[in-house]
């Protein structure tokens, strides 16, 4: 049995690897990917082997390691390599900032590094700046863990959407993070997993992740959680998030929007769970958030077989946007912001944190 994580680097800077957990096969197949080239590792980000924003960031910072390994050793030629390799990157996929955010970071870390420096000791120098990526994100996870887990009460029923555990990021995840944190603690409770169509990342991702952690977890239809919260077995809601704008407004797995909005008229608490790294300050609000469009294919044939008439229009936006005032509170590793705006969000960051790549 595979130990459960997306990402991992083995080996140097110079002629190490990226693991990936081809989240693609998942539950049915265990497959690690052991990736050298950043062309693959791009192909994997976007046909979603890896997916999840923290962990898309993870495998973007790697990705760009292995891409400045073809760079020229020349100081005029290199930054401006780095920099187009980054934003080669970067267009992967557009509406997780975490990706911009990584690789704008490892692009500014380069920048400072000292004249003289040889190829492996730059590549070395990115490494363990990506290596701190890494580690930030397991520490903001167990915290956000930690924040939010008293919001699950004893006996509680607790509903979530689309994958945010392990598989989507570097530590125990987002949302899933603070399930985890309350399981630990001995809280008893369900969760409710969405399927969450159309590629089933709720199905074959989180009922596998929490299933496989002991948790007590129940798989639903997206268009079940209504009825479910009719029923009063909803008394929870935790989301992550791919990209928060300044004012709040989120930007999440296609079907969240419309969970806030039955949560929002059940009276149930609709929480998101992200790390800092998610905001997206630049953003006055979510009607700049770039979506993401997917192929027709993954609604029409997406697990090999046609479920629709062939060459049928298709609308299939990867992620849509939920309005601040549906969301009960934002958790990050710093805490709680309750009733999110632009004035509660600012102070939360306390202004210190900047956008990656614009």
């Amino acid at each position: 049995m595979t130990t459960v994580f997306s990402t991992r680097w083995v080996g140097d800077a110079l002629s190490g690897r990226l693991d990936l957990l081809d989240q693609t096969l998942l539950p049915s197949e265990e497959r690690v990917l052991p990736l050298t080239i950043a062309s693959d590792v791009r192909e994997a980000i976007v046909s979603l082997r890896v997916r999840g924003a923290p962990a898309i960031g993870v495998a973007g910072a790697y990705a760009l390691i292995l891409a400045a390994r073809d760079l020229p050793l020349d100081d005029e030629a290199w930054s401006p390599g780095l920099a187009q390799q980054a934003d080669w990157l970067n267009r992967a996929r557009p509406t997780a900032v975490n990706l911009s955010w990584a690789l704008g970071r490892l692009v500014r870390h380069d920048s400072t590094c000292p004249v003289g420096f040889t190829r492996t000791q730059r590549l070395e120098r990115l490494l363990a700046e990506a290596h701190t990526i890494v580690a930030e994100d397991r520490a903001m996870c167990a915290s956000m863990g930690v924040h939010g887990a008293p919001l699950i009460a004893s006996g509680a029923g607790v509903l979530t959407h689309c994958n945010t555990g392990v598989l989507a990021t570097a530590g125990d995840g987002t949302a899933l993070a603070v399930m985890y944190a309350a399981h630990r603690g001995g809280v008893p409770f369900r969760a409710y997993a969405d399927e969450t169509r159309p590629l089933l990342q709720g199905a074959r991702l989180t009922a596998w992740e929490l299933q496989r952690a002991g948790i007590d977890v129940t798989l639903l239809c997206d268009g079940m959680a209504a009825m479910l919260m009719k029923q009063k077995r909803v008394d929870l809601v935790l989301v992550g998030a791919d990209r928060i704008a300044a004012n709040g407004d989120t930007a999440n797995k296609i079907g969240t929007y419309g969970l806030a909005v039955m949560a929002h008229y059940h009276g149930v608490p609709f929480y998101v769970v992200a790390p800092s790294s998610s905001f997206d300050l630049a953003l006055a609000d979510g009607s700049g958030i770039p979506i993401e469009e997917r192929k027709a294919e993954e609604i029409t044939c997406g697990f090999g077989r046609y479920t629709a008439p062939q060459n049928i229009p298709v609308y299939n936006p990867a992620f849509d946007v939920t309005p601040a005032e549906l969301i009960t509170g934002i958790i990050t590793e710093r805490g709680i912001v309750e009733r999110p705006s632009v004035a509660s969000i600012a102070k939360h960051l306390g202004g210190v944190w900047q956008p990656g790549l614009s």
